[in-house]
C-alpha cells in the first residue's frame, strides 16, 4: 500500500486489548467498528434459536471483523467473539466506510480478504459435511496455529466441541488419537503443536484452499492501482 494510503488508515485506528469471550459483533445489531487483529484469535459463529452453535470462520492477524460493511450492510446474524485474547487496531464504522470510498487500494485489499474469508467459510462447510472428526480437528488446529505466535495456545475441549459442532467426548477421544500419533501435546486447557507436517497430512484436502488464495492474492499479489 502507498505511504499516503497507509497514513490515512493508520490515523483512524485505535489500539485495543481483547479479552477471551469478548463479543466484537453482536448478531442482528448494528456494526459499530471494524477490528484489525494484531494478535489473538476471533471466532465467527452461527446459531439457532434452540441454542445450537457452530463455528464457520476464524480471524487472526491476517484479517478483520465487520466485512458486511464492505457491501453496505450494517448488521449480520452471525456472532464474532474472542476465543484467544490478544490485541487489535479498531476503526469506527463511519471512518472505515469513508476510507473504503476514498482509498481504492484499501478497498481492493479488503475485497480480496472478503473473497478469501468466503472461501474459508465454504471450506469449513465442506469439512463439516465430508471429512472425519480427526481431519476436521487437524484442520482447525492448523488454522489456529497459523494465527498465533509459537506452537502452544489455550483451548478447552468444551470450546472445541462448540467450534466443531460435536459432543465433547468425541473431541476428547480425537485429541487423544492425535496426541498418541505424536502430532500434538495436550495439557489442561492448552494444546501444543508438536509435528505440523503430520497434522497437515491428516487434514488432507480439508486445509489449504483459502490459505493458498491468501498467499496468491494478498501476501504475493497486492499491488497499488
Amino acid at each position: 500500500m502507498r505511504a499516503d494510503d497507509y497514513a490515512a488508515i493508520h490515523s483512524a485506528l485505535e489500539p485495543v486489548s481483547l479479552k477471551r469471550k469478548q463479543v466484537l459483533v453482536q448478531p442482528d445489531e448494528p456494526l459499530t467498528h471494524v477490528y484489525f487483529m494484531e494478535s489473538g484469535v476471533a471466532s465467527v459463529v452461527v446459531g439457532t434459536p434452540e441454542g445450537k452453535r457452530i463455528e464457520v470462520g476464524i480471524i487472526g492477524h491476517e484479517g478483520a471483523t465487520g466485512l458486511a460493511l464492505l457491501f453496505d450492510v450494517d448488521t449480520t446474524p452471525h456472532e464474532t467473539f474472542i476465543q484467544i485474547e490478544g490485541e487489535a487496531l479498531r476503526i469506527g464504522k463511519s471512518a472505515f466506510c469513508s476510507l473504503i470510498e476514498q482509498r481504492p487500494a484499501f478497498r481492493k485489499l479488503m475485497m480480496r480478504y472478503a473473497h478469501i474469508f468466503q472461501l474459508h467459510t465454504a471450506q469449513t462447510a465442506l469439512s463439516h459435511g465430508s471429512f472425519t472428526l480427526e481431519e476436521r480437528l487437524a484442520r482447525w488446529l492448523l488454522m489456529c496455529h497459523d494465527r498465533v505466535d509459537g506452537n502452544e495456545f489455550p483451548i478447552t475441549h468444551e470450546f472445541l466441541s462448540i467450534m466443531l459442532g460435536v459432543h465433547r467426548p468425541g473431541v476428547t477421544t480425537t485429541i487423544h488419537i492425535l496426541e498418541g500419533a505424536g502430532m500434538i501435546r495436550a495439557r489442561r486447557s492448552r494444546i501444543e503443536i508438536v509435528n505440523r507436517e503430520k497434522l497437515r497430512a491428516i487434514a488432507g484436502s480439508s486445509y489449504g484452499v483459502a490459505e493458498g488464495e491468501y498467499r496468491r492474492l494478498i501476501t504475493d499479489g497486492v499491488s497499488t492501482p
